[in-house]
């Protein structure tokens, strides 16, 4: 039987599989802060559904050699947004439009945040963590 696999193992491997295929904006985020089912989210961007698909497909092939177990794969029917799933790292590999929807970086902004592998942004552009919005009450003068 073979060593299992550390979740920082297999957070890099996941993001070596990306740049494999040429993903683009690939951001790791830490959350075993937040959440006791997993220690890692990593989304990624593809350019189509094929290479969304095949950029998944690598993925979960990666954490297979590697003796991974993996609990699932979602959304290859579409191509837009696939998930793989192995356990303690969970990886996203969206299409722009629908990770520009969803935001998940947004959605998981109080972990930590690794530096964006692949950017397609300028250089300038490029930032690690979102900033939290302030919400609309605390935007909205209030009355005298």
């Amino acid at each position: 039987m073979s060593k299992p696999i550390s979740p920082l193992a297999k957070k890099k491997l996941v993001i070596s599989a990306l740049e494999d295929i040429k993903a683009h904006d690939i951001q790791a985020i830490d959350v075993r802060k937040l959440t006791a089912l997993f220690d890692w989210i990593i989304v990624a961007s593809a350019d189509s559904a094929r290479q969304t698909k095949a950029l998944a497909r690598h993925v979960r092939d990666a954490l297979k050699e590697a003796g991974s177990d993996l609990i699932g794969t979602e959304g290859e029917e579409t191509g837009e947004w696939v998930l793989v799933d192995a356990g303690d790292v969970v990886a996203h590999v969206m299409q722009p439009a629908v990770r520009s929807h969803y935001n998940l970086e947004e959605l998981w902004g109080e972990g930590r945040f690794d530096k964006v592998v692949n950017s397609s942004l300028p250089a300038a552009a490029k930032v690690a963590k979102p900033r939290a919005r302030a919400t609309t009450a605390a935007r909205r003068p209030r009355a005298a």
